[in-house]
């Protein structure tokens, strides 16, 4: 079954759940387009992820879904909502959906985990997922180690239920790229910052627009928990603290509250603005619509003009 087919989309593209931007104005916009828009519960009470399905089913009665960060403190009363609210699509992070499997089985839920190595990808697809998100360290936010280059393939030899592909979406030839690598549709966040319906202030959308190729920098490599994110100079002196192993309190310190300064107040100096590497390839403000219809309007062309050796 092709993944349009599963999650009843026109276009195989996920939006990602980025933290504290994925609200229902830049979901419910996706899925309104025929990509699958997606809400991020990450910090929200059960009533506001409440208030956020039903919004979005202001905005679309096209599909969509809920990205759970699953060590929430609050996870079971999320869960709750998402089968109240007979939410159909589940993605997860941060741990694994093992306790809430038969249940969501038991509701019809599509689960699709978000996996950035082979070996959870096996044990996702032992579980009973759906799908699985294989997400390069390219992508923006919090990321593994192996590239989508190398790490898609691998997983599509590893398991059988569809791959959706994520880091590195930028363009109609990134998407040819990972259907190359055996993925059967993509999931991309970085480029929906520049949609006009993304709910960011204008400042962290010129940022984005005004990206460079290198100018991205993770953070937290040592600890383990690397974070991907446009360069400013409270993070460069957070990568200088971390190479001379300051102590993680002082880190702490440093960037505390640094995502809301960003998502919120669009301190793009003193805030963590997430994004992934193809930050320098985007150019313009648009609407989610164009951008999802760009995207798949030149995979074709890509195709036919492929310069293979012979």
């Amino acid at each position: 079954m092709s993944i349009t087919t599963l999650l009843g989309i026109k276009y195989p593209i996920i939006q990602g759940a980025m933290a504290r931007i994925a609200t229902h104005k830049i979901a419910g916009a996706v899925s309104a387009a025929g990509g699958l828009g997606i809400l991020g519960s990450g910090g929200w009470s059960a009533d506001q992820l409440r208030e956020e399905i039903r919004l979005t089913r202001e905005i679309t009665d096209k599909p969509f879904g809920v990205n759970l960060m699953l060590q929430m403190p609050n996870i079971d009363e999320l869960v709750d909502v998402i089968i109240e609210e007979k939410v159909k699509i589940v993605t997860t992070g941060a741990g694994s959906p093992a306790k809430y499997m038969v249940r969501f089985k038991e509701h019809g839920v599509i689960v699709i985990p978000v996996i950035a190595a082979v070996k959870h990808a096996i044990k996702m697809e032992q579980l009973g997922a759906d799908a699985v998100v294989a997400e390069g360290q390219e992508a923006g936010g919090h990321i593994g180690q192996t590239s989508s280059m190398s790490l898609i393939p691998q997983i599509v030899d590893s398991v059988k239920i569809p791959v959706i592909a994520a880091g590195g979406v930028g363009d109609s030839r990134s998407i040819v790229a990972m259907y190359a690598l055996g993925a059967q549709g993509v999931q991309a966040g970085t480029i929906f910052l520049s949609a006009d319906e993304c709910p960011i202030p204008d400042s962290y959308k010129q940022r984005v627009i005004n990206a460079t190729d290198t100018d991205t920098i993770v953070t937290g490599r040592k600890s383990g928990h690397p974070v991907r994110s446009l360069r400013n100079a409270m993070l460069e002196k957070y990568l200088s603290l971390e190479n001379n192993n300051a102590p993680q309190e002082e880190l702490d310190k440093l960037t505390q509250g640094s995502l809301v300064k960003a998502v919120y107040y669009g301190d793009m100096e003193n805030g963590s603005p997430m994004a992934g590497e193809i930050a320098g390839m985007i150019k313009s403000l648009r609407p989610a619509k164009q951008i999802i219809e760009e995207l798949f309007a030149g995979t074709h062309d890509v195709v036919k003009n492929l310069r293979l050796p012979k």
